[in-house]
């Protein structure tokens, strides 16, 4: 399912390592330059987007497994997943619309490309080494990665890993056209 979308790249570190400041940076940049940017982010918690007392809450609460929102400005589907298996990856890619870039957030072990994103001060381990498909780092300090690491980035430096992405976009959109 990742072919209906351009270009699919995950973001890859340990809780507290800045994941979600940097997925703002990176969409905010990539929107800026012109891309449809979609984004999946994996959640280790229960979580409700929705708010008690709301109609879609209610129509929740009273047993519905999907509700549908829709106005002028925007549309969200609440789907109740509690007695089935965790949706995947494929899953819900194939559930959100066709986008130029969608960045996934957390899912740090799927098949998919990833950026890795490392703080020294917080001496987690390299997940490059176990994981082939981590393609880059970005870090705050990127002169103290060890040299068998992939290309290094600037993690305080977002303009420069949206270059990136959009280099390694029209890379696999050129070799797609071919």
């Amino acid at each position: 399912m990742i072919q209906r979308h351009g270009s699919v790249i995950g973001l890859a570190a340990f809780s507290g390592s800045g994941k979600t400041t940097l997925a703002e940076k990176l969409i905010a940049g990539l929107v800026s330059r012109g891309m449809d940017v979609a984004t999946v982010k994996h959640a280790h918690h229960a979580f409700d987007a929705d708010t008690p007392g709301k109609d879609s809450y209610r129509h929740r609460a009273a047993g519905a497994r999907q509700v549908a929102v829709s106005s002028p400005a925007r549309s969200v589907l609440f789907t109740e997943n509690l007695s089935g298996p965790e949706r995947s990856l494929a899953d819900l890619l194939a559930a959100i619309a066709p986008a130029d870039i969608v960045i996934v957030e957390g899912f740090k072990k799927s098949s998919i490309p990833k950026i890795e994103i490392h703080r020294a001060e917080l001496a987690h381990p390299y997940l490059f080494s176990d994981d082939p498909l981590i393609i880059a780092i970005a870090s705050n300090d990127p002169a103290s990665l060890p040299a068998d690491a992939p290309f290094s980035m600037d993690l305080d430096q977002p303009d420069s890993i949206v270059d990136f992405i959009i280099q390694r976009h029209h890379q696999q959109s050129g070799a797609a056209a071919s």
